[in-house]
Order: C-alpha cells, then sequence, then structure tokens
C-alpha cells in the first residue's frame, strides 16, 4: 500500500516537470529561433517478489512477480525541428532552411543559435542587437585584385566598412559582344568622310563606351564601323574627355593622342585611329589587323589602343598626359561563341545595341548590402562594383539534441553533442540562408494543448492512485478487534 502512495507521488512530481515544459514552449510560441523541449517518462526501478522460473518436466514456466515503484523523467530533449521562415524586410536578418548554427561569440564564450536577428553597431560589427552577441563568419582579402573570401581559415568577428570607399580602376580591357548587319553596303574609306549625316546614320554602326583613367575619370570611346568588302569591315575610333570647365561638353582628344596597335608600341609616326576586320563566310571573325601586313588571326584577337588622356590636371601648365593602354578584344579567331561571350560577329540579323564590357570603373561609396544563400554579404558601390565583403559562418553537431541551452536562444557545446563543424551555408550538410527573413518557433499549439490535457488527465489519475491508497490506510487503522 506505502508503494503506491510513493508512486502516485512520483507521477504527480513528474507530470509537474512535464507541464513546467509545456508552459515554456508555450510562452515562446512567438520566440524567434526557439526550439521546444519534450519530457520522456520511464517506469522506475520494480520490486521483484519472485523471480521467474523456468520449466521442468512436471511443470511449466513461472513469470516473475514485479511491482512498479512508479515513474521517473527519462530526459527532456529539444527537439530541433524546421520552424516556419517569416519575412522582415531587412536584409541582415537572416534565416536558416536546413540544419545549421549561427555563430555568436562574447569574449572567450562562444554560443550557437537559429535566431538570426542581425544588425550593425556603430563599428559596423554584425551583432544580435539584443545581446550584442558578435556574429562570426570571414572577411574577405585583397588578392591579386580580388576579393577572395578563405573558409579554411579561423573564424573572426564581422565586421561591415561603413561608409567606405572603392578606390578608382583604370580601364585595362574592353570586350567587344556585337554583331555586324552583313548586309550593309560597301563602302569605299577614302569616300567616308564626305558621306552624308543621312548614310552614316543608315550604313554604318556606331556606339560608345566609357573608359575610366586610374583616377576614375571618365573618358568616352566611339567607335564607328562599316563594311569595306565582302566579308570586312572598318573600325574607326574617337576618344573624348570632359571639358574641366564646363562639364556638360566634351573635348575630343586629337588623333596625334591616340592610336590602334598590335602590341604595345610607342605612339610614333602617323597614328592609327582606325582597325580592320575580317570574317569568314559563316559569320566568324578570322582576323584583325591596323595598317599593313600587322595582323592576328590565331586565338583571342586582341589590339592595343594607346592613349595620352589630358584629363589628370588641365589647368596645370606643363603637365604631362597620362598614358594608358586599353586592350580591345575582339573574338577568338574561327569561333562564334567563347565561354564569356566575347566576339564580333557578321550576320544576316541586325546591329546589336550593347556591345561592350570594360573592367574599369571610377570612385564608388558603399551604398547598400546583400546577402545570399551562402552567407556571403555583398557591398553594393556606387560606382556599380559589387563587391564581397564577408561571409556568415555555419556551424552544425553530430547529435543538435545534447547542446545545452544557455538563455536567450542561444546553445552551448556540451559533452554529448559532438565537436562543432564550421563552415558556409550550403556545404557540409548544412542549409542554406535565407536574407531578409527570421525562423519562428516551432511549437505547435495544437500539439501543445493536446499534451496538456493529456499531462493533466495523468496528474488527476495519480492524485486520486494517492487519494485511494489513503482511504485504504484509514480503513486499516479504524479496525477493531
Amino acid at each position: 500500500m506505502m508503494r503506491s502512495l510513493y508512486a502516485g507521488v512520483s507521477g504527480l512530481q513528474n507530470h509537474q516537470i512535464r507541464m513546467d515544459v509545456i508552459g515554456n514552449n508555450i510562452s515562446n510560441v512567438n520566440t524567434t529561433g526557439f526550439k521546444k523541449g519534450r519530457v520522456n517518462f520511464q517506469d522506475m526501478l520494480s520490486q521483484t517478489m519472485s523471480g521467474a522460473a523456468k520449466p521442468t518436466e512436471e511443470k511449466g514456466g513461472v513469470n516473475p512477480k514485479q511491482i512498479g515503484l512508479g515513474t521517473v523523467v527519462a530526459s527532456i530533449d529539444t527537439i530541433h525541428t524546421q520552424g516556419s521562415l517569416q519575412t522582415t524586410g531587412n536584409n541582415l536578418d537572416m534565416a536558416i532552411s536546413g540544419n545549421g548554427f549561427f555563430i555568436l561569440k562574447e569574449g572567450d564564450k562562444t554560443f550557437y543559435t537559429r535566431a538570426g536577428v542581425f544588425g550593425l553597431d556603430k563599428n559596423g560589427l554584425l551583432v544580435n542587437p539584443g545581446t550584442g552577441l558578435r556574429v562570426q563568419g570571414w572577411m574577405s582579402r585583397e588578392v591579386g585584385g580580388q576579393y577572395i573570401v578563405n573558409t579554411a581559415s579561423s573564424t573572426e568577428d564581422i565586421i561591415i566598412p561603413l561608409y567606405s570607399k572603392d578606390p578608382a580602376k583604370a580601364t585595362q580591357n574592353v570586350d567587344f559582344k556585337c554583331n555586324l548587319f552583313s548586309e550593309m553596303p560597301i563602302i569605299d574609306p577614302a569616300n567616308f568622310d564626305n558621306l552624308s549625316e543621312v548614310d552614316r546614320i543608315k550604313n554604318t554602326w556606331t556606339n560608345s563606351i566609357n573608359i575610366y583613367d586610374s583616377q576614375g575619370t571618365p573618358i568616352e570611346l566611339r567607335f564607328t564601323m562599316f563594311k569595306t568588302g565582302v566579308n570586312t569591315w572598318q573600325a574607326r575610333v574617337q576618344a573624348f574627355y570632359n571639358d574641366p570647365n564646363n562639364p556638360n561638353q566634351k573635348i575630343e582628344i586629337p588623333n596625334n593622342q591616340f592610336s590602334v596597335r598590335i602590341g604595345t608600341q610607342e605612339i610614333t609616326g602617323e597614328p592609327s585611329n582606325f582597325f580592320n576586320l575580317q570574317f569568314d563566310n559563316m559569320g566568324r571573325i578570322i582576323a584583325a589587323y591596323t595598317t599593313g601586313e600587322e595582323r592576328v588571326n590565331t586565338g583571342m584577337l586582341s589590339l592595343n589602343l594607346n592613349l595620352r588622356v589630358p584629363t589628370l590636371a588641365p589647368t596645370v601648365e606643363n603637365l604631362p598626359p597620362q598614358e594608358m593602354t586599353v586592350r580591345l578584344n575582339l573574338g577568338e579567331a574561327g569561333r562564334v561563341k567563347t565561354d564569356d561571350g566575347v566576339g564580333i560577329t557578321q550576320f544576316s540579323s541586325g546591329f546589336t545595341t550593347k556591345p561592350f564590357r570594360q573592367d574599369g570603373y571610377g570612385l564608388g561609396y558603399l551604398e547598400g548590402l546583400k546577402v545570399d544563400d551562402m552567407g556571403s554579404i555583398t557591398g553594393v558601390y556606387s560606382n556599380g562594383n559589387n563587391r564581397i565583403l564577408a561571409q556568415v559562418a555555419l556551424a552544425n553537431f553530430t547529435n543538435p539534441g545534447g547542446l545545452e541551452k544557455a538563455g536567450e536562444t542561444n546553445f552551448v557545446y556540451s559533452n554529448n553533442s559532438g565537436e562543432p563543424d564550421i563552415s558556409p551555408a550550403g556545404t557540409m550538410g548544412k542549409g542554406k540562408i535565407m536574407a531578409g527573413a527570421l525562423e519562428m518557433s516551432n511549437v505547435d499549439l495544437a500539439e501543445q494543448f493536446t499534451d496538456m490535457i493529456v499531462t493533466q488527465r495523468g496528474f488527476q489519475a495519480n492524485s486520486k492512485t494517492i487519494q485511494t491508497s489513503d482511504q485504504m490506510l484509514q480503513e486499516l487503522l479504524t479496525l477493531k478487534r
């Protein structure tokens, strides 16, 4: 009889614990990144009245006689199922779709969380604004003119360079990506200057592109191409810079200040501000040349535009002009399609209107940020450049349920969680990052209310067990001789 009292008491205590977990789940139904708990029960060690006996020739086997002594909490598990994703409009808010945890640090302490509520502090640190914990990842480094993130190195604080500048870069390459209309009439180069304005518009291909010197000063290159024979074209080049006294006006650089040549030769003798193109009957470019027999007809057909640009300080007397060499890439000989799309073609399908790509730019300022599904944070600059600044790191564990809760929706490593496996999102079994969204709690209210009812009934039943046992004891005490 006393055993039933103790069993009933253990049931009450453990159902109270279960109710505590359910209450905590319900209270965190709207907590970002919260993971619900679950209580598992198991029976307590049973008291054996008699053991089992095996069968003999005379009689069969006998089962053991055991009385249970109640219940105990076997485990309180953290369930790491995916919570629903909710958009926020803040591009620094991040949600993980799949496995993984964000890594946060406070001094030497490391925390792991699914709550991607992030923002910048006054120093540009990427932090959780509610706790001040610093988000970990990898910063980009400039290597050979490119910005690269080394994800094999140790993680570090992510610092966004607010109000940073993107220095100007002089143009080194101009890639042609256009088609020349093969049905254009043939024009004698000697008569080109005598063409009427109407004929020039109708029978030539004219387009322009801005290139940049080392200080980011724009220089307009204007190309005019016209057909000179069967499968041959001539391209004439003009260069302009902004008038320092009137920004709305352009000044043409004289022909003797630039030339188009094969190789990087000095500008000597009479400059040639034009080049010629030759195609085959399949519309593929096969050769490019300037004057005489100078010709390139294998591999990438490239010419060099040598410029003397009076734009560094045009108001200062006796200041020599800036000399620049820009490589004009016309396409690969004998090919129509290249991996990067570079090349001039000649087909009967009209002129294209966006024929260029150049690699220079002026000075730019950081204007915005973008985050992709790999956690790469890209800076958007006013000069049109997009530059990777950092990458957010994710951690995963062999047993996420073994992590210990540290409050504020954070977890810490434990002896049973396994060592953290750190890598970018989308690799090593980790999920993808959704920018501008947050992962909500994975608590299902319907499930919790159902568990609450079952817990309440279990508590009531154990209460009844104690009440009945007490009544039996009372009956025993009232027995008379």
